[in-house]
């Protein structure tokens, strides 16, 4: 995934972009950078390795050679950036966030009609945020070249652009499948994808650009040049995951939606089954819990916390490239407390479950401490699709997610047609998986909640939120 944070300002806003930027860590572990323009001496770039510092430490040496009134930067999961550019628009920085699946058509593409050369990455790969700006460099000024990337290619694109007059553009994807906020101050603006991260600078919420705007930002104000289209689908893993729990995304916010996740899902279980009767109700850290909390204030059974993420060496924004250790932090970060497991019966709520591959682990460690009984709960629907517009989880194929897996173990290819079937637990091929799953990772009981449920926690209107994942449809 990935986040974005600029600001344009009549004071030097180095320090207002280097936290904006900070506060988007929970969207990104690879790369980092920031690029600020001064009227007198121009840009100043630095882009840096997050995989094994934080993006405070990495930069916090930088500052001193910052200075400016305007200035974007970007967490990135994928390509180092912000890069800077210089074309016939003139010379611009750029950050892009989202996803580009025909990327090598595109590359093939601009060969063909002239291009020569991209600089290549190890892997062999073009810079995604490269091959965005030489489709924008394709037309003759920025919104219609803006706009050409995104009817290009296939996925997403939400982007900042910084001009060399030190304005900044921001575009928001054609289907608003991420947020993209306006924030305003005595001094100027600035603009983000998480609200609390300006709420947190000094400064107050002033617009929400609609899907596919693209707005012009200076220390003044902003305006609309490219006005919001019609249709929207906002990805609805804002709000289950990966959003932080005090922004807002279309008025929505994100530890209310959870705990009202949480509550309906206990809700609707009860209406169906009943809930099992359990000592503790527990959220798996750190999204997790908010659910959990609502799940266990709808059905009257005490909230506990048998695991603390520890964060203070191993927060989310550093973790190291070796698979090996990494799947050894997963583990050391999860410290248990036995007086909460030994003899309980617990029922754990997580944020999804995508691959599983920790979560038999994690079942086994518990039985190990002395837990009685083990209940998982996922606050989302099954996970039946990659996502092919934001990138959010590595995985590349179907087969990787734990659903999709059993379906085919269980029926093989002619499982694959009847997906939505076994997404709904109360179905028999539903509640086949279900038990099946259980076999496997050792549960005593497995619920998801129902895309509807999810919806309603949500509460906007559920024609402009994203459900790929879930459901396959566009």
């Amino acid at each position: 995934m990935g986040g974005f944070f600029g600001a344009a300002s009549h004071n030097d806003v180095v320090l207002d972009v280097f936290f904006g930027v900070d506060y988007h860590s929970h969207l990104g572990t690879k790369c980092a950078g920031m690029v600020f323009h001064d009227a007198d001496e121009g840009f100043q770039r630095e882009i840096h390795s997050i995989e094994n510092t934080p993006f405070r430490t990495r930069f916090e040496d930088d500052l001193p050679g910052f200075h400016g009134g305007s200035g974007i930067g970007c967490i990135s999961d994928t390509d180092p950036q912000p890069l800077l550019v210089r074309s016939h628009l003139g010379t611009f920085a750029v950050t892009t966030v989202g996803a580009i699946n025909n990327a090598e058509e595109l590359v093939e593409q601009n060969f063909a009609s002239g291009g020569r050369q991209f600089m290549a990455m190890s892997s062999g790969k073009v810079n995604t945020t490269e091959l965005v700006a030489a489709l924008i460099n394709q037309k003759d000024d920025f919104v219609s070249g803006i706009k050409h990337a995104q009817n290009a290619i296939e996925g997403s694109l939400t982007l900042l652009i910084m001009t060399s007059e030190g304005k900044i553009i921001a575009a928001r994807d054609s289907m608003g499948r991420l947020p993209v906020l306006i924030g305003k101050s005595e001094a100027g603006h600035c603009i983000s994808f998480e609200s609390f991260a300006y709420h947190k600078l000094g400064y107050r919420d002033e617009y929400e650009l609609g899907p596919g705007e693209i707005v012009l930002i200076d220390a003044d104000g902003y305006r609309t040049i490219s006005p919001a289209g019609n249709h929207m689908k906002i990805c609805a893993f804002l709000w289950v995951y990966y959003g932080y729990p005090n922004s807002n995304y279309e008025g929505v916010n994100v530890e209310v939606m959870r705990y009202r996740n949480g509550s309906i899902m206990a809700r609707d279980e009860a209406a169906r089954t009943g809930v099992p009767q359990v000592d503790y109700v527990a959220g798996v850290p750190d999204s997790g819990v908010p659910h959990a909390i609502g799940y266990s204030t709808e059905c009257r059974t005490p909230f506990g916390r048998p695991f603390i993420k520890y964060t203070p060496t191993w927060a989310r924004s550093f973790m190291p490239s070796n698979q090996d250790v990494r799947n050894r932090v997963a583990k050391m970060k999860q410290i248990h407390i036995p007086e909460l497991i030994r003899g309980k019966k617990l029922l754990f709520v997580d944020d999804s479950i995508v691959r599983g591959t920790q979560l038999r682990e994690t079942v086994d460690f518990l039985y190990e401490c002395g837990a009685s009984e083990v209940h998982m709960r996922s606050a989302c629907p099954p996970i039946m699709f990659s996502c092919k517009y934001l990138s959010f989880s590595s995985t590349k194929s179907e087969m990787d997610l734990l659903a999709r897996r059993v379906v085919q173990d269980l029926e093989g290819d002619e499982g694959q047609k009847h997906l939505a079937e076994y997404a709904d637990g109360s179905t028999k091929r539903g509640g086949c998986m279900l038990r099946t799953i259980c076999e496997q990772m050792g549960f005593d009981s497995l619920g998801y909640q129902s895309l509807d449920g999810m919806l309603e926690a949500i509460g906007i209107d559920p024609a402009k939120v994203c459900t790929y994942c879930w459901t396959g449809e566009e």
